[in-house]
């Protein structure tokens, strides 16, 4: 049977009904009051409990908000929609069995084997069924089309959008140093307001023939207000809307670009998805949505768009603009089609800072009747973002599993904001399997930017239970013997990196110990613990003994006296992270270190400095965003 046809306004009214959504209808600013509302909303308990209960804050998510008045704008605006499991359920369709149902029928297709006699064929095609019905559709009209302005009649003007600014530095380069305004950078006009949910849709330059282009990509980046017909467009450099944008470069023509909200709520979540390259994020959403998504040509650039879209920015990203790593202390000008994109509060936890990006002439916005704009807040976990990147850990654990065959789960915690944290359970089966897996997921597609992997054994420990996983790594791991370090590529955001994308890697084996692992030592005993009381007597105010270390973990703010013949980890924090807290202990820690550079080891002691840099001996070092 076929699917009722959804949209972000339809999906909007099912979370209504469900209880999940609530209405603002006082007029409410976008400049600051609609991210507060939402992070203040994140941390609330979630309505409705969702079938996924995985990972640290899972019953977290407040509320879905809907303004229907945002001062200077002619549209309401829907955020946190999807901030919760039961939310993300509800988008991909997979309320019966939760997100775990959805990833074993990715699993039973990923393992699908050559049919034996008719009744094998026929079981093959059923469970592929799914995906022969999800290619992309193609349709004459779309209701994302019901009102057409023109940018060369006169009639756009993108300031009447909600776009909303996040956090008090956004798009201020001398808030956080920079010698330049935001005059001066050429972004004033848009008081530091971004678009920050929106599918960008991008080709290839070599298929700009094409009537079927395959490289047709969307992505989830951001792009900051300018004025009433220009955006600051923003990607990382490995990101395919960037390459993308190198191809059009090298032709010398401008790069079409459409950026669209809403349309089926799978939309959202694939353009988030890290897909296998040559994999299409409208196939993925075809799949997840069970038809395929249908797509009208856009009216001013030649691409095709989620006819279901509630708004549709069309135009051109300049490509005589120069590359990024601007470096604003030299005699180089920002130069023609490219302005100092930034600062912008990112999911980091940190802002991101300047830099120089390529300008987005529109050419059109088209939008449906009553249309309802998207909109996100990123910082620090948890935001909405941490529900779609979890929504992503648990439907590609099969796809990791075929790749890694050793795992038998993994959880990227919340402190570790995904780029930052892995831990991965195996059932163990030779000495030293946790460093060959360490150094396999470090080879895995997006997995390889994983700064800390700690590898636990899954029939003891739950992944998914953050103080169990410490407790394993302090009642396993020898500090002098049982950690794998290297370098390798890291997240392009990773402040605390060496270099721009690449720096230190640390991995922990927390499983028991084999015969074989002694890695020099001669021994392979398990490390020896204090009591508390000892180490407390001995550090004093100075630091803090946490329970979940077993003994061998001291926080401090300073220098500590260590105990005579202790062994474990120390951790110095900045004065103001709260070492009672677990979660900003180790959300700080994994953050603000290159593991290369800020741990060192002697005599069975790892100590780990963990402060704010911004030295010489480190690029230049963002502000924290903030709890609250």
């Amino acid at each position: 049977m076929l699917r009722r046809s959804r949209t972000l306004s339809t999906f909007i009214e099912e979370l209504e009904q469900s209880g999940e959504l609530l209405r603002i209808k006082e007029p409410t600013s976008p400049l600051l009051d609609i991210a507060a509302l939402a992070v203040a909303q994140s941390k609330m308990p979630a309505p409705v409990e969702g079938q996924t209960a995985v990972g640290e804050g899972h019953l977290l998510g407040g509320q879905a908000l809907l303004f229907e008045q945002v001062e200077g704008c002619d549209f309401p605006l829907a955020i946190n929609v999807y901030g919760t499991w039961s939310r993300m359920e509800r988008a991909l369709r997979s309320r019966a069995g939760g997100i775990e149902a959805l990833a074993d029928r990715i699993k039973a297709i990923t393992q699908l084997t050559p049919p034996q006699g008719l009744r094998g064929l026929a079981r093959m095609a059923s469970q592929l069924r799914p995906v022969l019905t999800a290619p992309p559709r193609r349709v004459r009209s779309g209701i994302c089309q019901q009102v057409i302005r023109l940018a060369s009649e006169g009639q756009v003007d993108l300031r009447r959008l909600p776009l909303i600014k996040c956090w008090p530095q956004d798009g201020d380069p001398a808030a956080v140093g920079w010698p330049l305004t935001a005059e001066e950078a050429g972004t004033s006009g848009g008081q530091g307001r971004y678009i920050t949910l929106a599918g960008m849709h991008t080709i290839h330059a070599r298929d700009r023939h094409a009537t079927r282009p395959a490289s047709h990509n969307i992505g989830m980046y951001r792009a900051q207000l300018l004025g009433p017909t220009q955006l600051a467009m923003h990607w990382h450099l490995h990101h395919d809307g960037a390459a993308h944008w190198r191809s059009w470069k090298e032709i010398g023509e401008p790069m079409p670009i459409a950026i669209c909200f809403g349309g089926e709520p799978v939309l959202t979540y694939a353009a988030t998805a890290p897909l296998p390259p040559g994999v299409s994020e409208l196939l993925m959403a075809g799949f997840l949505e069970g038809r395929g998504i249908p797509m009208v040509s856009a009216r001013t650039v030649p691409l095709r768009v989620p006819a279901n879209s509630e708004i549709v920015i069309e135009g051109l990203v300049r490509t005589d603009a120069g590359g990024c790593d601007w470096d604003p202390e030299s005699n180089e000008p920002i130069g023609p089609g490219a302005v100092l994109e930034g600062p912008f509060g990112d999911h980091t936890g940190f802002y991101s800072l300047p830099d120089r990006y390529p300008v987005v002439d529109v050419t059109a916005v088209t939008h449906r009747h009553k249309a309802i704009f998207p909109a996100t807040v990123v910082g620090p976990p948890p935001q909405e973002d941490y529900w779609l990147g979890k929504t992503t850990e648990r439907l590609f654990r099969p796809l990791l599993q075929t790749l890694v065959p050793d795992i038998v789960d993994y959880d990227l915690p919340m402190a570790g904001c995904f780029h930052n944290w892995a831990v991965v359970g195996i059932e163990k089966a030779y000495a030293l399997q946790a460093r060959r897996v360490m150094h396999a997921i470090w080879g895995a597609g997006q997995m390889a930017w994983t700064k800390c992997i700690v590898v636990v054994d899954a029939e003891d420990v739950d992944v998914h239970d953050n103080e169990a996983v410490l407790r394993a790594i302090f009642q396993h791991v020898d500090f002098g013997r049982d950690v794998e370090q290297t370098v390798g590529p890291l997240d392009i955001l990773d402040h605390a990196a060496a270099s721009l994308g690449a720096g230190g890697k640390i991995g922990f084996d927390a499983t028991a110990r084999w015969p074989g692992e002694e890695n020099g030592t001669g021994s392979v005993a398990m490390p020896v613990a204090l009591d508390l009381a000892t180490i407390e007597s001995t550090i004093g105010s100075s630091g803090h003994v946490p329970e979940w270390g077993c003994g061998r973990c001291i926080l401090t703010h300073g220098q500590v006296s260590l105990p005579q013949g202790w062994t474990g980890l120390v951790i110095e924090l900045d004065a103001d992270v709260d070492l009672q807290d677990r979660m900003h202990v180790w959300f700080h820690t994994l953050a603000s270190i290159d593991p290369q550079r800020d741990v060192t080891t002697h005599a069975g002691v790892m100590k780990i400095d963990a402060r704010s840099k911004g030295d010489e001996r480190t690029r230049p070092w963002p502000s924290f965003l903030g709890w609250d």
